[in-house]
């Protein structure tokens, strides 16, 4: 029953398919349009109508070329005029140019946060006081002994310090951030030592 079902739809679906009823329609090709003649060019020369005739009047006679004495004499040419001497230059006696000295550029406007006065006494005191007990701790720890721990915490600590002395002047807040940083590795140090 099943395969029948199945063998019946199969053969529906094939037997309705669009392809088996339409006819293939042929291609259609490209004709090109037919060529127009083109107009017939002329090709002669048109003709130039002949030059007109010119009278010209006769001129008197002419002396014979050897006949000196019917020629006219020139004018003898005029006396060549004087060499002038050239006027001596002019000595002019020109000042140096003034130097000029540039007046030197303004310094670039420091670009940062903008504090009130509080402000900027509170950052210094702290900034003072972290580097201050920093100080203390480096002093105590100088003349000992260290693992190789402490030895590493130590150079933390000094780079934490020189990068905050060096921040204070460009930027207080990073400044004051790295003391602290310094001051808490310095009091943890503090607690580790024997």
């Amino acid at each position: 029953m099943f395969r029948s079902r199945l063998a019946l739809i199969v053969g529906l679906s094939l037997g309705s398919s669009g392809c088996w009823f339409q006819k293939a329609k042929a291609p259609r090709v490209f004709v090109p349009p037919p060529a127009k003649p083109r107009p017939a060019v002329a090709t002669k020369v048109p003709e130039v109508p002949p030059a007109p005739d010119i009278e010209a009047n006769p001129p008197a006679e002419l002396p014979a070329p050897g006949d000196a004495a019917t020629m006219p004499t020139a004018a003898a040419p005029p006396p060549p005029p004087a060499p002038r001497r050239p006027a001596p230059p002019a000595r002019v006696v020109a000042a140096p140019p003034p130097v000029i000295v540039p007046d030197p550029p303004p310094p670039p406007p420091r670009l940062g946060q903008i504090f009130t006065a509080d402000q900027l006494k509170e950052y210094n005191r702290n900034l003072d006081e972290s580097l201050e007990r920093v100080r203390k701790v480096l002093a105590t720890v100088g003349g000992k002994t260290l693992n190789a721990d402490l030895t590493q915490i130590v150079g933390r600590i000094q780079t934490f310090q020189k990068q905050a002395e060096q921040a204070r002047e460009l930027d207080l807040v990073t400044a004051v951030n790295l003391a602290r940083r310094a001051d808490l590795l310095a009091q943890d140090l503090i607690k580790r030592l024997p």
